[in-house]
C-alpha cells in the first residue's frame, strides 16, 4: 500500500493545500472583503465590542444551545493547538523570517472567511433528533444550495471525519505524550523506555475525553469556556516575558520580517535556500492551517450558539482568527526572533526551536517544562474541538445512534496516538484537512449573495448596530 500513501501524502496533499486552499483563500478573502465592505476592517471595532467586550458576561443558554463564549471557546479549542507554537516555528524555518508577513496577510483574509463560515452556519442550522442546533459546511450546503447538491455536505464530512481521527486525535495525543515523555526525562534523563507511562497517559487521556465528550455540546462548552482562556493567558504572559527581555531587538525582527517577505536572500543569504515561493507558501499554508480558516470546521461550533443573528455570531469569527493568528502567532513569532536563536533553515523543527527562545529568560529545564505544559494544554484542546466535528459530522452521515459509535472509535485511538509513532498518520489526516476546503469554498461562494444580503441589511439597521 505505499504507492496509495505516496499519492494521498505527497500529490494529492499538494493538490489540495498548495493548488486549491491557498488559492482559495487569496481569492475568496478578496471576494469576501469586497462583498461584505470589508467587514473585517471596518467594523473591527464593533466585531471586538461584541466578542471581547461581551464575553464574560454571564448568560444562560436555552436548552439544546451553548453560549457565545462556550461556542468560540470550543472552536478556538481545535485551532489554538501545536499549530501556534510547532507551526509558527515551521514557517519560519522553512519560509525564513519573511513567512510571518504572509501568515498576516492569509489572517487578514481569513478573518473574513470565518466570518461567512460561522454566519452561513447560523443562517442555514436546524435542530436535531434531540433538539440541539446543528449546522456547519454540511447543513449550509443541504439547507442553502439545496438536495441536489447533498453530495457535496457528504463528501465535506467524510474529509472531516477522516481528518478527526488523525490531526484532531492521534497526532495530537501523540504530542501530548511526548510532552509528558520530555517531562519526564527532564526530572530523570536516564529514563529510556517510558512504554508503561505512554500506556497509562493513554488510557488516563481517553478517559478525562470520554467524560466531556459524552457530555454533550454542553459539557464541552463548559470546560472549554474555563480552559481555553487560561491556557492561552499562560502562554501569551511567558512569550510577554521574553519579548519584554528583547525589547530592544523588536525593531530589527519586524525589519527581518517585512524585508525578508520580499526578499528573503538579503536577510537570510543565497546560503539559506529560502526564496520568495517558500517564504509565501509557508506563510499561508501555516496560516490556514493554525486558524483553519476556509476549512469549515469552526462553523460546526458556532452552530450551537444561542445568538441574536448570524451576523452577531459571524463576528466571532473575525475575533477568533484575529486571536489564533494575529495575537498568538506573532508572540510566538516575536519570542523566536527577537530572543536571536539560531534557525536552522531548510529543516522541520518540532518545539526545540521556541523552547531554545524561551531557554534564553527561563532556562533550559524551566523551558522545556512549560513548553511541554503548553503544548500538552493546547493538544488536548484540539481533542475536545475535533471530537465534537467528527460527532457532528457522523451524525449527518449516520444519526444519533452513528455519532455514538463514532466517540466510542474516537476514544479508542487516543490511546492508540499515545502509544504508536503517527508521522504517516499526520500526513494523511493533512491532507484531508486541505480536502475539506473544496466542498466548503464551493458552498461559500454559490451562497455569497446570500452573506452579503445579511451582512448589507445588518450593517444598515441602526436599532441592531447600537445593541
Amino acid at each position: 500500500m505505499n504507492w496509495l500513501y505516496d499519492f494521498f501524502a505527497g500529490p494529492l496533499n499538494t493538490v489540495a493545500w498548495i493548488y486549491i486552499l491557498l488559492p482559495c483563500v487569496f481569492i475568496g478573502g478578496l471576494y469576501f472583503t469586497i462583498g461584505t465592505g470589508a467587514v473585517q476592517f471596518r467594523r473591527f471595532g464593533y466585531a471586538m465590542k461584541n466578542t471581547l467586550g461581551k464575553m464574560f458576561t454571564k448568560m444562560e443558554a436555552e436548552e439544546g444551545a451553548v453560549t457565545p463564549l462556550q461556542a468560540v471557546t470550543t472552536a478556538l479549542a481545535a485551532t489554538v493547538g501545536t499549530g501556534n507554537i510547532v507551526g509558527t516555528s515551521q514557517a519560519i524555518a522553512l519560509g525564513g523570517y519573511g513567512a510571518i508577513f504572509w501568515l498576516w496577510m492569509a489572517a487578514l483574509l481569513g478573518m473574513v472567511i470565518k466570518f461567512a463560515e460561522v454566519t452561513l452556519s447560523i443562517r442555514f442550522r436546524e435542530r436535531d433528533a434531540r433538539g440541539d442546533w446543528v449546522g456547519g459546511p454540511m447543513y449550509y450546503i443541504k439547507n442553502g444550495l439545496g438536495p441536489k447538491w447533498k453530495w457535496l455536505a457528504i463528501l465535506f464530512s467524510t474529509f472531516a471525519i477522516l481528518a478527526s481521527f488523525g490531526i484532531g486525535n492521534m497526532s495530537q495525543a501523540n504530542s501530548i505524550m511526548d510532552s509528558i515523555r520530555s517531562a519526564v526525562i527532564a526530572f530523570n534523563p536516564d529514563i529510556a523506555d517510558t512504554t508503561i507511562v505512554e500506556w497509562v497517559v493513554g488510557l488516563a487521556l481517553a478517559a478525562v475525553t470520554a467524560l466531556v465528550l459524552f457530555g454533550g455540546i454542553k459539557r464541552i462548552g463548559a470546560v472549554t469556556e474555563k480552559f481555553v482562556p487560561f491556557m492561552a493567558a499562560v502562554y501569551i504572559i511567558f512569550a510577554l516575558i521574553v519579548i519584554g527581555s528583547n525589547i530592544g531587538n523588536i525593531g530589527h525582527a519586524f525589519k527581518l520580517i517585512i524585508v525578508g517577505a520580499f526578499n528573503p536572500q538579503a536577510v537570510l543569504g543565497a546560503g539559506a535556500g529560502i526564496a520568495l515561493k517558500q517564504a509565501l507558501v509557508w506563510g499561508l499554508r501555516r496560516s490556514a492551517f493554525s486558524n483553519e480558516a476556509g476549512l469549515g470546521s469552526a462553523a460546526i461550533a458556532h452552530a450551537a450558539a444561542q445568538t441574536e443573528g448570524p451576523i452577531q455570531q459571524g463576528v466571532f469569527g473575525i475575533f477568533e482568527v484575529f486571536m489564533d493568528t494575529i495575537v498568538i502567532c506573532t508572540l510566538t513569532a516575536l519570542t523566536i526572533i527577537s530572543s536571536g536563536v539560531e534557525v536552522e533553515f531548510g529543516t522541520v523543527p518540532g518545539a526545540s526551536l521556541i523552547t531554545a527562545a524561551f531557554a534564553t529568560v527561563f532556562g533550559q529545564k524551566v523551558a522545556s517544562l512549560f513548553i511541554a505544559f503548553a503544548l500538552m494544554m493546547f493538544a488536548y484542546s484540539t481533542i475536545l474541538g475535533w471530537s465534537l466535528y467528527g460527532t457532528r459530522c457522523t451524525q449527518f452521515l449516520f444519526g444519533l445512534k452513528g455519532a455514538k459509535v463514532y466517540q466510542l472509535i474516537f476514544i479508542v485511538i487516543v490511546v492508540i496516538g499515545c502509544v504508536s509513532p503517527i508521522e504517516a498518520v499526520w500526513n494523511l489526516a493533512d491532507t484531508f484537512n486541505g480536502l475539506m476546503a473544496i466542498p466548503n469554498f464551493i458552498a461559500l461562494f454559490a451562497l455569497s449573495p446570500v452573506l452579503f444580503k445579511l451582512v448589507k441589511e445588518f450593517f444598515e439597521d441602526k436599532s441592531k448596530l447600537a445593541a
